[in-house]
Protein backbone atom coordinates (compact mmCIF):
# COMPACT_ATOMS: atom_id res chain seq x y z
CA UNK A 1 0.00 0.00 0.00
CA UNK A 2 1.63 3.03 -1.17
CA UNK A 3 1.47 6.13 1.02
CA UNK A 4 -0.87 8.01 -1.48
CA UNK A 5 -3.13 5.49 -0.93
CA UNK A 6 -2.85 5.64 3.22
CA UNK A 7 -3.33 9.41 2.80
CA UNK A 8 -6.65 9.03 0.93
CA UNK A 9 -7.91 5.92 3.59
CA UNK A 10 -7.22 8.18 6.45
CA UNK A 11 -8.71 10.71 4.76
CA UNK A 12 -11.77 9.09 4.15
CA UNK A 13 -12.41 8.36 7.72
CA UNK A 14 -11.95 11.20 9.07
CA UNK A 15 -14.58 12.24 6.54
CA UNK A 16 -17.02 9.92 7.02
CA UNK A 17 -17.01 10.15 11.27
CA UNK A 18 -17.79 13.69 10.67
CA UNK A 19 -20.77 12.78 9.56
CA UNK A 20 -21.66 11.13 12.81
CA UNK A 21 -20.72 13.82 15.13
CA UNK A 22 -23.73 16.25 15.94
CA UNK A 23 -22.87 20.05 17.00
CA UNK A 24 -23.94 20.78 20.74
CA UNK A 25 -27.35 22.97 20.08
CA UNK A 26 -28.29 25.08 23.43
CA UNK A 27 -31.56 24.60 24.56
CA UNK A 28 -33.87 27.51 22.98
CA UNK A 29 -36.35 28.70 25.56
CA UNK A 30 -39.07 30.96 23.71
CA UNK A 31 -41.85 32.59 25.70
CA UNK A 32 -43.16 33.34 29.48
CA UNK A 33 -41.51 31.05 32.19
CA UNK A 34 -45.35 28.93 33.01
CA UNK A 35 -44.27 28.50 36.67
CA UNK A 36 -46.73 25.69 38.96
CA UNK A 37 -47.02 27.36 42.03
CA UNK A 38 -47.65 30.91 40.06
CA UNK A 39 -50.05 29.30 38.40
CA UNK A 40 -51.99 28.15 41.29
CA UNK A 41 -52.17 31.50 42.56
CA UNK A 42 -54.59 31.98 40.23
CA UNK A 43 -58.42 33.38 41.78
CA UNK A 44 -61.34 34.35 40.12
CA UNK A 45 -62.00 38.03 40.30
CA UNK A 46 -58.42 39.00 39.84
CA UNK A 47 -57.62 41.91 37.76
CA UNK A 48 -56.02 42.24 34.77
CA UNK A 49 -52.80 44.44 36.65
CA UNK A 50 -52.78 41.55 39.35
CA UNK A 51 -52.42 38.76 36.66
CA UNK A 52 -49.79 40.79 34.62
CA UNK A 53 -47.80 41.30 38.64
CA UNK A 54 -48.03 37.45 39.13
CA UNK A 55 -47.17 36.05 35.13
CA UNK A 56 -46.11 39.55 33.34
CA UNK A 57 -47.03 41.10 30.16
CA UNK A 58 -48.87 38.27 27.85
CA UNK A 59 -46.93 36.82 24.48
CA UNK A 60 -50.41 37.06 22.91
CA UNK A 61 -53.31 39.45 23.23
CA UNK A 62 -55.40 39.52 19.99
CA UNK A 63 -56.62 42.98 19.49
CA UNK A 64 -59.89 41.21 18.19
CA UNK A 65 -60.40 39.43 21.12
CA UNK A 66 -59.24 41.45 24.01
CA UNK A 67 -60.39 39.90 26.54
CA UNK A 68 -58.52 37.14 26.11
CA UNK A 69 -55.06 36.52 27.09
CA UNK A 70 -52.29 33.95 26.08
CA UNK A 71 -48.89 32.94 27.74
CA UNK A 72 -46.80 30.48 25.87
CA UNK A 73 -43.57 28.63 27.38
CA UNK A 74 -41.67 26.92 25.00
CA UNK A 75 -38.50 24.76 24.91
CA UNK A 76 -36.35 23.31 22.24
CA UNK A 77 -33.86 20.69 22.91
CA UNK A 78 -32.36 18.50 20.72
CA UNK A 79 -32.36 16.00 23.11
CA UNK A 80 -35.74 16.25 24.60
CA UNK A 81 -38.67 14.63 22.92
CA UNK A 82 -41.48 15.78 22.90
CA UNK A 83 -40.58 19.41 23.49
CA UNK A 84 -42.12 21.28 26.68
CA UNK A 85 -44.55 23.40 25.56
CA UNK A 86 -46.74 24.80 28.58
CA UNK A 87 -50.21 27.09 27.58
CA UNK A 88 -52.29 29.19 29.58
CA UNK A 89 -55.43 31.16 28.31
CA UNK A 90 -57.01 33.55 30.59
CA UNK A 91 -60.43 35.18 29.51
CA UNK A 92 -61.82 38.20 31.38
CA UNK A 93 -65.31 39.80 31.92
CA UNK A 94 -64.23 43.49 32.06
CA UNK A 95 -61.23 43.60 34.67
CA UNK A 96 -61.95 41.01 36.21
CA UNK A 97 -60.20 37.10 35.49
CA UNK A 98 -62.94 34.44 34.94
CA UNK A 99 -61.66 31.67 33.65
CA UNK A 100 -57.91 29.67 33.12
CA UNK A 101 -57.29 27.08 31.01
CA UNK A 102 -53.76 25.20 31.23
CA UNK A 103 -51.76 22.49 29.95
CA UNK A 104 -49.38 22.21 32.67
CA UNK A 105 -49.30 18.52 34.52
CA UNK A 106 -51.69 17.84 37.32
CA UNK A 107 -49.08 17.24 39.51
CA UNK A 108 -46.53 20.27 38.74
CA UNK A 109 -49.86 22.69 39.37
CA UNK A 110 -50.89 21.12 42.47
CA UNK A 111 -54.10 20.08 41.45
CA UNK A 112 -54.68 23.39 39.32
CA UNK A 113 -54.87 21.38 35.51
CA UNK A 114 -58.05 22.42 33.67
CA UNK A 115 -59.72 25.39 34.15
CA UNK A 116 -60.33 27.92 36.79
CA UNK A 117 -63.79 29.48 36.49
CA UNK A 118 -66.08 31.05 39.23
CA UNK A 119 -69.27 29.42 40.27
Amino acid sequence: MSIKNAVLLVLACLILSACFLKPYKIPIQQGNFLDPAVIAKLKPGMTRSQVKFLLGTPLITDPFHPERWDYVYYVDNEWQKPKDVRRLSLLFEGDKLKQAKTNVPEQDAGGKQGTLSTR
